[in-house]
């Protein structure tokens, strides 16, 4: 069973922000509450979950 909650750290303000992961989608974009700035995934990642959070996605998880 997949870890679905995850701490997202923002780059831009350090800014950490409790978020429940989708299990059925990739999400791509995730707008940081405390400063606003459009977090996109990094070169190579699936989804911001990957490249910002404590937690890979629910299907890099997943991944033998």
């Amino acid at each position: 069973m997949p870890i679905l909650e995850a701490t997202l750290t923002c780059p831009q303000c350090g800014g950490r922000t409790a978020a429940t992961m989708p299990t059925d989608a990739c999400q791509r974009l995730f707008a940081c509450p405390c400063c606003g700035v459009i977090l996109k995934p990094k070169p190579g990642d699936c989804c911001v979950f990957c490249s910002f959070a404590d937690v890979p996605c629910p299907p890099k998880q997943e991944e033998p």
